[in-house]
This record gives C-alpha cells, sequence and structure tokens, in this order.
C-alpha cells in the first residue's frame, strides 16, 4: 500500500512539472504572461481564512522595470504556486489511493480523469470565488487550460504506471 501512495505522489509531480513545462512553453509561443489568478485565489482564500499575508517589519521593494513589487504580493504569487503544487501532489496521492481499489484504467481514461479533476480543482474554487468566468473565456483561453492540464492527466497517469510495473 505505501509504495502505491508513493507512486501517486512521485506520478502527481511528474504531472505538475508537465504542467509547468506546457504552460511555460505557451507563454514562450505566444509572448502571454503568466496567470495572476493562482495569486488572486491565494489571497482570497487566505483573507477568508483570516491569515494575513503581510509580516511584521514589510517595506515597498521595488521591482524588475521599476515596478512595485511588495513582499504581500510575492508572498501572494508563492502562495498561489504552492495551492499548485499540492493540488497537484495530491491528486496524485488520490489516484495512488483509488488504484488500491480499482484495476488499471486505460492510459487515455486515467489520463482524462486526472486531467479533468486536475483543472476543476483549480478553475471552480476560482469560479466560485468570483475570480473568473468561464463562460467567457476565448478559445485561446481555454487552450491554455485545457492542454496544461491534459498533459498533468497523461505524465501523471504513464508515470504512476511505470512506477507500478517496477
Amino acid at each position: 500500500m505505501p509504495n502505491r501512495l508513493i507512486a501517486g505522489v512521485v506520478a502527481g509531480a511528474a504531472g505538475t512539472l508537465a504542467l509547468s513545462v506546457t504552460s511555460y512553453l505557451d507563454m514562450l509561443l505566444r509572448g502571454r504572461p503568466g496567470s495572476k489568478l493562482p495569486a488572486r485565489m491565494a489571497e482570497r482564500l487566505a483573507d477568508e481564512a483570516g491569515i494575513s499575508l503581510a509580516f511584521e517589519g514589510d517595506s515597498q521593494a521595488a521591482g524588475e522595470g521599476g515596478q512595485a513589487a511588495s513582499p504581500v504580493d510575492n508572498r501572494r504569487e508563492a502562495l498561489g504556486a504552492l495551492l499548485g503544487y499540492a493540488n497537484g501532489l495530491g491528486i496524485g496521492l488520490g489516484y495512488g489511493i483509488v488504484r488500491l481499489l480499482l484495476p488499471r484504467p486505460p492510459l487515455w481514461l486515467a489520463g482524462g480523469i486526472l486531467g479533468s479533476s486536475a483543472m476543476a480543482a483549480s478553475d471552480v474554487p476560482a469560479t466560485r470565488l468570483g475570480l473568473t468566468r468561464p463562460q467567457e473565456w476565448t478559445a485561446a483561453d481555454w487552450a491554455a487550460d485545457v492542454i496544461p492540464h491534459a498533459a498533468y492527466g497523461l505524465v501523471t497517469a504513464l508515470t504512476f504506471e511505470l512506477l507500478r510495473e517496477r
């Protein structure tokens, strides 16, 4: 049992890397900026939990190009990224648990379910918090969300199976 759980977490980590690489390749090819949604969601969740991202002694610091980036802004961005890692690793762990109970599904099915789960785990809370409106997304917006999550799902499923074969 522990081997399946470890395989699930490692597979989730590999899938998370695939999602990040796919997203950064999209940014490189299209010249688009990174999404601010994870930082905005982290800020909203911290506010709702009553957690301040401002620490004693924080001051405004100059960022690149003369733009101001405060420590609070940096913490929002870091927390948003960490929530994404937790999402990816957690879904991988969940897959390891599910695979204790269910037989091996076809790779395309497991990948599709894992990718859809990861996408829902980030998009549903953001939508419920009023931070995004998927019904207003363009085709390019959808592609920028679906393709990296599909990469996550396929890499997570494939990595899990490769680790289980060993």
